[in-house]
């Protein structure tokens, strides 16, 4: 999709209301589900994130976004693909500067390229203890991008033409941090499977889209 024409769409979804829950189902196992609703008290101890979903054009001005890949540690999300952004800091004004703070440090899109056109559903990650804040933004200009060497294995540049098919759209067996392996609805993106509460923020994002792209 031409970035202009992803761009007149884009500013007819800053009002509408989001689908959330609607769409986080969606990539949640039939098991998780019931679970996901009774969350509500284990929100309130969580620690807080800010994460980006950021969309640009490329050198042929088609329409993409940024995901990332992490680096293999000894952690929850260890090798996962997620969204670039992290928590929120003490120097930090709010979710959304840190989401823009940790997107510059994770991949070196600088604050000010960035307009942030609507906040999304959050997402609360029990394993990391994480409720998540998710933001979409762009930058009218093909990033320069510069990859956190000690957090960012690789770079995931996604075309929008092909997240919007729904033939991205599979079912993975995959090893959850609890050490059982569960069949999880996810997106074959690029080449990667990318399941969990990255898929649910990719979920509500594209449900958004379809409805005026």
């Amino acid at each position: 999709m031409n970035f202009d024409n992803f761009l007149q769409s884009l500013s007819k979804i800053k009002n509408i209301e989001l689908p959330a829950v609607a769409s986080h189902f969606k990539m949640v196992p039939p098991p998780r589900r019931a679970a996901l609703m009774q969350q509500n008290e284990a929100i309130k101890n969580a620690k807080q994130a800010g994460v980006l979903a950021l969309f640009y054009p490329d050198n042929s001005n088609e329409t993409k976004f940024v995901l990332i890949l992490r680096k293999t540690y000894k952690g929850v999300h260890s090798a996962q693909v997620a969204f670039p952004g992290g928590k929120l800091e003490a120097g930090d004004a709010s979710l959304k500067a840190a989401a823009l703070r940790e997107t510059f440090e994770e991949v070196g899109v600088k604050v000010e390229d960035v307009e942030v056109i609507k906040r999304l559903s959050q997402v609360f990650i029990p394993p990391s203890n994480f409720n998540v804040q998710p933001y979409l933004g762009i930058t009218k200009i093909k990033p320069e991008f510069v990859k956190q060497e000690n957090e960012v294995e690789d770079l995931i540049e996604v075309n929008i033409d092909d997240f919007l098919n729904d033939a991205v759209l599979i079912s993975k067996k995959v090893n959850t941090s609890y050490g059982v392996e569960i069949e999880v609805p996810a997106f074959a993106l690029n080449g990667h499977v990318v399941w969990g509460a990255t898929a649910m923020m990719l979920s509500e994002i594209k449900d958004l889209l379809k409805q005026f792209v």
